[in-house]
């Protein structure tokens, strides 16, 4: 039967007849009905994947949030200098319309992901494409929280830059964006529930970095103004780090409920709770980064805005080897990659040279400025 089917099919398509064709189709069809049914995608499925592959909706999404983070930070910047640094008001149409087109996109991005679950049947976490468009939305949903309850401009501003950059990586040639089936050892309820904790911890922590690099522009900004200016710097300065704070915390709320529960995740898997897996030890390293971070601002002779945003650089680069580097780089039982080393991009070393100088920059302002450094 189906040796006759293909045959129908094959000659149809070599002399180009279109009845034929979809006479041989229609053969196929009805033997994968007969024979596969259970095995056979719903029109729900196919109709959700077709779309999603039409519509691009993650690609698009990543337009208007650019424009965002355009408007924010031009609205922080004006606010800064006009207004001291004051919450704006919903009144401010310019600042409403950015909101508003930010939640529109975040509900665009929803929906993607929506789409995708329906079309793969399963919450889409299995690979390093999936778990990036993941990160991305917790990206965007910790942007828009601290926006509507600081009202300040600069979160979503960031947090808009934030989840274009992560798209736009989970869109390399690297990842596969292909709807397979999990390996074995994911097929678990603890996949949606370990998975989604900890790479949310890891937008709040890109965020907290983000946050922490404005701080170091504006304390140079500062050290470069006018005395009249000065005041209004500070104060946002304070006001930023106060946003750090909270938005670190929570970054390391998550990320230490997550290791801890794929702890749990381990013992059913692998018979053991902790087993120092390369991916598993650089989650407690990048826990105790973060948590170092936090003491900080506790310890009398450490408690400064300028180490606090100068540690959220040394928290990302723990988070970066967590997520990307064990995965390509070391061979464990999380690891993608097949043991062969890659190779660091050229790029990263100039941002990493680029984030020193901005480090050591604004360390010596910060320690000129008036004989003392700003202190939360």
């Amino acid at each position: 039967q189906y040796k006759a089917a293909f045959d129908d099919l094959m000659v149809g398509l070599r002399s180009g007849n279109n009845s034929q064709i979809r006479q041989g189709l229609q053969e196929t069809a009805a033997l994968q009905q007969q024979f596969g049914s259970e095995v056979l995608p719903g029109k729900a499925k196919l109709e959700s994947e077709l779309f999603y592959n039409r519509s691009h909706l993650f690609s698009w999404m990543m337009v208007p949030l650019l424009g965002c983070f355009v408007v924010f930070m031009g609205l922080f910047l004006w606010n800064l200098f006009r207004n001291q640094g004051a919450k704006f008001s919903f009144r401010n149409p310019i600042y409403s319309l950015a909101v508003a087109v930010y939640t529109l996109s975040f509900a665009g991005m929803i929906t993607a992901y929506t789409l995708r679950w329906i079309a793969s049947g399963r919450a889409p976490l299995s690979n390093g494409h999936e778990s990036l468009l993941f990160i991305s939305l917790a990206a965007a949903l910790a942007g828009l929280i601290f926006e509507l309850i600081f009202r300040l401009a600069a979160p979503g501003g960031l947090a808009s830059f934030l989840t274009v950059l992560i798209l736009g990586v989970s869109m390399l040639s690297v990842f596969d964006p292909a709807i397979g089936p999990l390996v074995p050892v994911l097929v678990s309820y603890w996949l949606n529930i370990h998975v989604t904790i900890i790479t949310a911890s890891y937008a709040f922590l890109g965020l907290s970095f983000m946050t922490g690099l404005l701080i170091l522009i504006l304390m140079i900004v500062r050290g470069l103004s006018k005395p009249a200016s000065q005041d209004n710097l500070d104060q946002s300065i304070r006001t930023l780090d106060k946003i750090n704070f909270w938005v670190l915390a929570v970054g390391l709320g998550t990320l230490t409920v997550g290791t801890l529960l794929g702890g749990v995740w381990a013992n059913e898997s692998w018979g053991r709770y902790w087993g120092w897996d390369p991916k598993e030890t650089w989650s407690l390293v990048t826990i105790l980064m973060a948590a170092i971070g936090m003491h900080f601002r506790y310890i009398p002779a450490m408690r400064g805005i300028w180490i606090n945003s100068m540690w959220t650089w040394i928290t990302f680069n723990s988070v970066i080897m967590t997520y990307f580097g064990v995965n390509y780089f070391l061979v464990g039982l999380h690891s993608y990659a097949s043991g062969d080393a890659a190779k660091v991009p050229g790029w990263v070393h100039i941002f990493t040279a680029v984030m020193a100088l901005l480090m050591l920059v604004s360390g010596l302002f910060n320690l000129s400025y008036r004989g003392k450094k700003v202190t939360s």
